[in-house]
């Protein structure tokens, strides 16, 4: 007789540890620096904007993630704890949700492990979390709808309430920032071309066949196109209730129209502006933070771990090869979604770009690693996943420093990290 299947066991309480390392790296020395930096500045009077309902702010962006600030400052106050604590908490779900997506795409602990480590040692997901930016938030929930969705394809019986979520995700991801809009496209079209390849024109109304079965493609149609709308819709709930609204505009639609003008218009350019492909270089660094601030002088730095951030780009070149070659679904997924979430910055006409905008992207290339250096491991290659994961643990507690706003010795302290002219 054959063996049977081996079935790994669920390492949830392997993805929890993480998690919760993870928040506790996040959260020390969360409320330094004590005043705002960078990008606070901004979103900050908006999100106080929404509690007084006074006058809508920071038009070009989306509400949710505003609002989900407004609701850190209702719950702790109007300081730095809750100004930060639900881009945290949005972290904490990111990273956990990845792990969890990853299991459910491979049935594998190894690369969803591999997948929370280098998201901790990557540097993005933590700085982002410390911080009163939309980016973490968006990330967040787009993390949640590919677990969900991932859970749902794997365990075809929880499809119905997994792709609830998942398109609320969708919805919420898009409601923070539009960064997350190819990616929230991407669920739908393809449970759709994966059932017109199977079924033909019976895909209209079979509900056999992968990714879901005993699901049609119309009732996939509302958990992944009608809802995540739905959902960014009711978003925009507090202009109904707002004194002013900039501009006047009529409707959702001519509101719509002034946030993609402001989008587009040309700014002052910014020191720390870089472009798409020096943010696959890891050339070009943002300093969130760098002054004499609570008592010392400190800095924030946002940039890719400088291994790790590197050796992503094979990792994903060969995502690609196994996902064509092989029909690695899981290898093929991380390569689309790190390509849409990236190719959207190399054609935006957004004239002034900085490597935060890298932050899904990134996420995505550290899943392709720990995909790669998984695959290097089963070959019997022990050296270079080995050195991978020991270098950028290793670069991660060098510049642990620079990314958590730690008292430094001094102002040119910052040399110790800016090893090239791009981060500095």
């Amino acid at each position: 007789m054959s063996q049977p299947p081996p079935h790994p066991a669920d390492p949830w309480r392997l993805h929890v540890l993480l998690a919760l390392v993870f928040a506790i790296l996040a959260a020390v020395r969360l409320t330094t620096p004590s005043t705002p930096m960078f990008d606070e500045v901004h979103y900050l009077p908006a999100a106080r904007a929404v509690l007084d309902l006074s006058q809508a702010l920071n038009m070009e962006h989306p509400p949710l993630g505003k609002q989900l600030i407004a609701l850190g400052i209702l719950l702790f106050d109007d300081n730095p704890l809750g100004w930060r604590a639900a881009p945290l908490l949005m972290g904490v779900l990111g990273i956990f949700a990845a792990m969890r997506a990853m299991w459910f795409a491979t049935c594998r602990p190894a690369p969803s492990l591999l997948t929370g480590l280098f998201l901790i040692t990557g540097f993005p997901l933590l700085v982002q979390a410390r911080i009163a930016m939309l980016d973490g938030m968006m990330a967040g929930f787009v993390m949640l709808a590919l677990w969900m969705c991932a859970g749902a394809v794997r365990e075809n019986e929880t499809a119905r309430w997994r792709l609830a979520i998942a398109g609320a995700a969708l919805g919420a991801a898009m409601a923070c920032k539009w960064n997350a809009i190819p990616l929230a496209m991407l669920p739908g079209l393809a449970f759709l071309a994966a059932r017109v390849w199977q079924s033909r024109w019976a895909a209209l109304t079979t509900n056999r066949g992968w990714p879901v079965g005993g699901m049609t493609l119309w009732e996939a149609a509302i958990w992944l196109g009608l809802i995540p709308l739905a959902v960014y819709a009711l978003s925009y709930w507090p202009f109904l209730l707002f004194d002013t609204v900039s501009g006047d505009p009529a409707g959702l639609v001519d509101l719509h129209r002034q946030m993609l003008d402001l989008q587009t218009q040309v700014i002052t350019p910014h020191p720390y502006q870089s472009n798409w492909w020096q943010w696959a270089a890891n050339s070009r660094a943002i300093w969130y933070l760098y002054d004499m601030v609570d008592g010392a002088q400190r800095g924030v730095l946002m940039m890719g771990n400088p291994l790790s951030s590197l050796v992503m780009l094979p990792a994903l070149a060969w995502c690609a090869w196994a996902g064509v070659k092989d029909g690695r679904r899981d290898c093929l997924a991380v390569f689309v979604l790190y390509a849409a979430s990236f190719t959207l910055w190399i054609v935006a006409p957004k004239p002034v770009q900085f490597f935060h905008h890298y932050f899904l992207p990134h996420m995505f290339g550290m899943a392709a690693l720990a995909l790669g250096l998984e695959a290097l491991w089963q070959r019997k290659e022990r050296l270079v996943p080995g050195a991978i994961v020991l270098g950028s643990a290793a670069l991660f507690l060098w510049f642990y420093s620079i990314l958590t706003a730690a008292a430094l010795a001094g102002e040119q302290s910052f040399l110790d990290y800016a090893w090239i002219e791009g981060w500095r």
